[in-house]
């Protein structure tokens, strides 16, 4: 498997609607499903979910 098969780069979108993005990389064999972290918003000024769009 080539390296971003196996970790691709996925952004990670505020559920607060703000529009803040995070840029991570996951391992698709350990999460295939779609990631989810609560991370902080600085426009949202507090800690929400963010979720890893396609």
């Amino acid at each position: 498997m080539a390296r971003n098969e196996l970790r691709p780069i996925v952004k990670l979108r505020s559920t607060a609607g703000t529009g803040h993005t995070y840029v991570t990389r996951k391992n698709r064999t350990n999460n295939p499903d779609r990631l989810v972290l609560r991370k902080y918003d600085p426009v949202a000024g507090r800690h929400v979910d963010f979720r890893e769009e396609r």
